[in-house]
């Protein structure tokens, strides 16, 4: 056979300059560039101005959204240094918004910590800006410069004089980049609510200004990360005595070297309820997979309530510890560290890789806590009564689990019986329909691929996991069966690799009892299987609200919101032209339809379950599914203008 010539030389190596590369790849600088890269953006910019306040420089940020859906973050920091830069030669505002690691984070002189991108952040939003505008206010001047692209459009001049200090960075993101280039106010607000949190005293306000009525709002927090959690725990019942969050501080010792230094903050309080909601910061990072400081925190946590407890004959000699998962059922806590040079692992920065700061936070919530304990003998009490009552809870779910075990390997098939199970063995090519009813569970079996759909019909609305511990959920038949059907187990058992499917759909009728049990099994999802929610195998159906049919025709056409319905109705100039058939439940449907509109992946529209914000998520949860009435009721009065009314 004849060698094929090669051209593979020195003219097919690619050199990205400047910024290209971020905009050739931005998924690798901001993660993705969905609705959560262009919020990405957002954040950037503020651990910028953020930066400022922990460096002692500023007190407010400003944050606008513009009715073109641009962006202006304002700070009264120390302003972006505007003098010809010594290596460069060009403006120093330039060569921070146009070169990558560019920045004054990279050595301790600036900034003892930061949580921005190490002078990637602010270069990076402005090569996926279609325009940016710098506006730096510092040495007694006014100074802007404008951008296109990550290239410079209007070169820095002078346009004022100004004796305050500050940075103002307005962005269009770009269209040709994004997917949606739309912000939505609740995810910015919610974000700013958390900075606003972890910095005490730091004044945060958005504005967006696309309304008619522009709509406003302002953070600023004395108690920091203990007016955090006394949030988090707003409207749960909180323990008797414990009205009050326990607040834990320290810091390395003065002379240990810089590599090794932290501050740890800790803010923690029981309620009575059966869910831990444990949040880790890193130099006000959100770290969702937590890291050395999370484990320092909970290996602390265990021992020192341990010891305590034994101290006190609380525990008896012949008695067990109480497991760490014992002593967090209830608790809300935020840890919150600070080091001059966080080591994250993964290019999202959900995990803290310092090991350092396991010792460190270990070390000071030993002792912070071991102090409050003796110093609050009722409290402690209460919090060893709470985590006592979780161990007996979890002795039963040991119980119910080995009985649900042994239930299988007795029985001739493991699976739950009214599973229809699909063929092909790969999970990542299988999916679960989780069906409301036998009704529309047998029209869903008969309509599915046989070869890589699975159909697990419900009887009835499922448990409200929030409001029970777990040996009741798994004391429930229909919540047993969904477990065993997906085939990862629950709670210390757990493993996202065992997942006999990779997309689990919950497939319910579109009124108001098919909304409940979706809820119901979003709640489920996200107390048993949160990995499931967070690795992206949570869907829910989106079947067709109407179909329309023009008289004399057999074939309508489908539709799934009521705007849709209105506008294909404007085609006909005569109601009499048309029929409009209202599905409200997917049993009406004959397999045949089912499949063309729900089932069908070439044709299908399905939601992915995500969690955007976790603290937004956690307070939903709680709130809107716990025992406390009065939250619910009030979200349900804020939005019944909201709901679109259903056939009921």
């Amino acid at each position: 056979m004849a060698k094929k010539e090669s051209n593979y030389g020195g003219n097919e190596i690619k050199v990205l300059e400047g910024l290209d590369p971020v905009r050739k790849r931005p998924g690798m600088y901001i993660g993705t560039t969905s609705s959560a890269g262009l919020h990405h953006l957002v954040w950037e910019i503020v651990d910028n101005s953020v930066d400022e306040a922990m460096a002692g420089f500023c007190n407010r940020i400003r944050v606008t959204v513009h009715p073109d859906n641009s962006i202006s973050v304002e700070d009264n920091g120390r302003g972006i240094p505007v003098e010809k830069h010594p290596q460069k030669k060009i403006p120093t505002l330039e060569v921070v918004l146009t070169i990558l690691h560019a920045g004054g984070k990279f050595d301790n002189s600036a900034y003892k910590v930061s949580g921005g991108l190490h002078g990637v952040g602010i270069s990076v939003v402005n090569a996926l800006s279609k325009r940016l505008v710098a506006t730096v206010k510092r040495d007694g001047g006014i100074y802007q410069m404008e951008f296109a692209r990550g290239k410079v459009t209007k070169k820095m001049e002078r346009i004022g004089t100004s004796k305050a200090t500050g940075t103002t960075i307005t962005f269009w993101p770009d269209d040709m980049i994004f997917e949606t280039c739309v912000y939505d106010f609740d995810t910015l607000r919610d974000r700013l609510q958390e900075t606003a949190f972890l910095n005490r005293n730091l004044k945060i306000s958005i504005t967006d200004e696309r309304e008619l009525t522009p709509r406003s709002e302002e953070f600023c927090y004395s108690g920091g990360i203990v007016d955090f959690v006394k949030y988090l725990n707003e409207e749960k019942s909180v323990l008797p005595g414990c009205s009050k969050p326990i607040y834990i501080s320290g810091e390395s010792e003065p002379d240990a070297p810089m590599s090794t230094k932290g501050e740890v903050e800790v803010s923690l309080q029981w309620n009575s309820g059966y869910s831990e909601t444990v949040m880790s910061f890193a130099n006000d990072i959100y770290t969702d997979e937590g890291g050395m400081h999370l484990e320092g925190f909970r290996t602390a946590l265990t021992k020192t309530v341990n010891d305590y407890a034994r101290a006190h004959k609380l525990l008896k000699e012949k008695d067990p510890n109480l497991t760490g998962d014992d002593i967090r059922e209830g608790l809300t806590a935020v840890i919150s560290v600070k080091l001059p040079d966080p080591q994250f692992e993964g290019q999202t920065k959900a995990k803290l890789g310092s090991s350092y700061m396991r010792a460190l936070t270990n070390k000071i919530v030993s002792a912070r806590l071991s102090e409050y304990l003796e110093e609050h003998p009722n409290q402690a009490k209460e919090i060893f009564k709470k985590a006592s009552q979780a161990a007996k809870g979890r002795l039963a779910a040991q119980k119910a689990r080995q009985a649900t075990r042994r239930k299988g390997l007795l029985e001739s098939a493991a699976l739950p019986g009214k599973l229809a199970d699909c063929s092909v063995r790969d999970a990542q090519m299988t999916e679960l329909f989780i069906v409301e009813g036998d009704s529309a569970g047998g029209s869903a079996k008969m309509a599915r691929d046989r070869s890589i759909q699975a159909v697990l019909p419900l009887r009835g609305k499922i448990l409200n996991v929030e409001r029970v511990q777990e040996h009741r959920a798994l004391s429930s038949e229909t919540i047993t069966s969904l477990i065993t059907a997906i085939g990862t187990g629950v709670g210390p058992e757990f493993n996202i690799e065992k997942a006999r499917y990779h997309k689990i759909v919950i497939m319910t009728d579109a009124d108001v009892d098919g909304a409940h049990i979706r809820i119901l099994l979003l709640t489920f999802f996200y107390r048993y299987m949160r990995p499931m929610i967070e690795a992206g195998y949570i869907y829910v159906a989106q079947p067709p609200l109407y179909q329309l049919k023009p008289k004399g025709k057999k074939r309508g056409k489908y539709l799934y919101t009521d705007e849709e319905l209105a506008l294909e109705a404007e085609r006909y100039e005569d109601s009499s032209r048309y029929t409009v058939q209202r599905y409200k439940g997917l049993g009406e449907m004959d397999p045949e339809q089912l499949w063309a509109t729900t089932m069908e992946p070439k044709n299908r529209i399905m939601l992915k379950v995500n969690i955007d914000d976790a603290m937004a998520a956690e307070r939903a949860v709680s709130n809107l599914m716990g025992t406390q009435v009065e939250k619910r009721k009030d979200f349900i009065q804020t939005h019944a203008k909201d709901v679109r009314f259903l056939d009921i």
